[in-house]
């Protein structure tokens, strides 16, 4: 363990108050859960935060169709973005709002600071006559610029994949009146990114970001930085920019300040604000780390830590971007049942389930992560339950059988005992550079060790030879002793079944050195059930659900 204990801010991208938690935001959530978690058992001070995305004319025009305050509409989905993530034991130690006082103070503070990088010009945009409304690009749709297709948004065509402009598109039509808009002029607020340039690249070159996301923003600085617009129009749902009326910070300027506007509520309900500003001074000692999704990169390695420099304020220490999330080989989908929210899944199935296949599979790339439902069943009965929770289940029985419950004084074959302990060490640098696969793959590896050892003794026979129980009580103390091992190696992965198991082993919560010894004449309670087996019709039934789920809210 270092020397001393590291004071680490971690944060994962904000979800998007205009929708329900579904598995590819889970995908994000857990991978960052899993971290902080490590980084707590490790005896590092953590402030994990979060907070919806509430701004932005989605927010706002959903509001209305529901007949609605914008401020009732996001808090009632906070309310459920909350309980979602508590279903799947995500610890936050807060999760607020971009919609309150918080980041109001802080984004006008930030605006402030960064006065002499702003500029302002006139831009021409589509305008919805019949709404008096300018409209953003996913509000607008035509046909392709580039190959004709028809119905395309307007930024980016999902036939042939080109990008552009809304005012590209081929006969456009609004998609909030089906009316054809008009050109019209409006003066911008733009921040000056350009300037930002070499400071960008150095801060890059300090190994912030990984490699795939290195050789993505090359592109853009060899194509050149461009400004920033961080201004909307009226109508619009969130801040108005100071000494202005009708116009808005755009939503992907307040967003990431949400960040800091949630780890300034946390801090000041406790009394310590002047920590806040010790996190984001320029020489700051803590660490800063953001995890996020590939499509929003551009925000989170450009525009952000250029804003925070501009703004006298340190940037993050790392950005960690990961892939997105497919089913069964697709894009998810609601025709097939395959776009699952997170209450849906939790409804039919454990959630450290879930948790658990995504830490198998999630490395430190942005590669995109497969949920084959097929797959998914086999791995957690073969790992979770065939591999480690059977260990328990035959040691722990036998031990009150032939034991009185209580784990034997020595260790039955030390020497398995070493060798398996000492893979600790590897797979705490696994869980640091966010390899959890890799750390998911020794873990097992020792599982299956253990089993063999069990196997190879056969306790349950040895009992019922003359003078065998004895023997019998040391072979399960010393499988008991490993259990233990493994659980608090998947502890951040598994969070749930650890305080199963913390239960049935009679120990306080574990932390990352309780793997340092193994427990010695120590009493465990009666075994019960700590996980069961996914049978076939749950993943039906899940995938029927989920189409009935999102029919019914279409």
């Amino acid at each position: 363990m270092p020397s001393a204990p590291r004071r680490i801010a971690i944060t994962n991208a904000l979800p998007y108050a205009n929708g329900d938690i579904h598995l590819g935001h889970l995908l994000e959530v857990v991978q960052c859960d899993i971290w902080a978690r490590f980084q707590r058992l490790r005896g590092h001070e953590v402030l994990y935060v979060c907070a919806d995305d509430a701004h932005g004319s989605p927010v706002m025009l959903r509001a209305e169709r529901e007949g609605i305050s914008p401020e009732a509409f996001i808090d009632g989905m906070r309310t459920r973005h909350l309980s979602d993530f508590q279903a799947f034991g995500i610890s936050y130690d807060n999760y607020h709002s971009t919609h309150s006082e918080e980041n109001r103070e802080l984004v006008e503070r930030i605006y402030a600071a960064v006065g002499d990088h702003i500029r302002r010009r006139e831009i021409s945009q589509l305008y919805d006559t019949q709404r008096q409304a300018f409209l953003s690009d996913r509000y607008v749709k035509g046909a392709c610029p580039r190959c004709g297709a028809a119905e395309q948004y307007g930024d980016h065509c999902e036939a042939c994949g080109a990008t552009y402009s809304a005012e590209e598109l081929i006969d456009p039509v609004s998609i909030l009146s089906d009316s054809r808009p008009e050109q019209r002029r409006s003066e911008h607020y733009f921040f000056d990114l350009p300037a930002f340039t070499e400071v960008l690249r150095q801060w890059v070159d300090e190994r912030i970001v990984q490699e795939a996301v290195v050789h993505k923003l090359q592109e853009w600085f060899d194509a050149g930085l461009q400004q920033w617009d961080i201004s909307r129009d009226a109508p619009y749902f969130g801040f108005t920019i100071p000494g202005e009326t009708r116009k808005y910070f755009y939503v992907w300027l307040d967003a990431p300040i949400g960040y800091m506007a949630s780890q300034l509520n946390h801090l000041k309900n406790r009394g310590r604000e002047q920590e806040f500003e010790d996190i984001w001074k320029p020489d700051s000692d803590h660490e800063v780390y953001h995890f996020i999704g590939k499509d929003i990169a551009n925000f989170h390695t450009l525009f952000w830590p250029a804003l925070l420099h501009a703004a006298d304020m340190r940037m993050p220490s790392g950005v960690f971007v990961h892939g997105f999330l497919t089913v069964n080989g697709e894009k998810m989908s609601k025709t097939k049942g395959t776009f699952i929210l997170a209450r849906t899944y939790a409804e039919h199935l454990d959630p450290e389930y879930l948790r658990y296949f995504f830490a198998a599979r999630l490395g430190a790339g942005v590669e995109d992560i497969d949920l084959n439902l097929g797959d998914f069943a086999q791995l957690i009965n073969s790992d979770l339950i065939g591999k480690l929770v059977n260990i328990a289940s035959r040691c722990a029985g036998l031990l009150h059988r032939w034991g009185g419950g209580e784990i034997s004084e020595s260790l039955h074959d030390p020497e398995l005992w070493a060798r398996i302990q000492a893979e600790g060490a590897g797979i705490a640098e696994c869980y640091e550079q966010r390899q959890y696969a890799a750390a998911v793959r020794r873990i097992m590896a020792c599982t299956d060790a253990t089993n063999e050892f069990i196997q190879r003794h056969a306790p349950w026979q040895l009992a019922r030879e003359p003078g065998g129980g004895a023997e019998a009580a040391s072979i399960c103390s010393q499988g008991l002793n490993l259990y233990r091992l493994f659980i608090l190696w998947l502890k951040p992965a598994l969070p749930k079944l650890a305080e199963r198991s913390e239960r049935l082993l009679n120990i306080p919560p574990m932390q990352w050195c309780d793997g340092e010894a193994p427990l010695k004449s120590h009493r465990i309670r009666p075994f019960e059930p700590l996980l069961v087996r996914i049978a076939p019709e749950q993943i039906d039934t899940l995938l029927e659900r989920s189409r009935e789920d999102l029919l019914r809210t279409a």
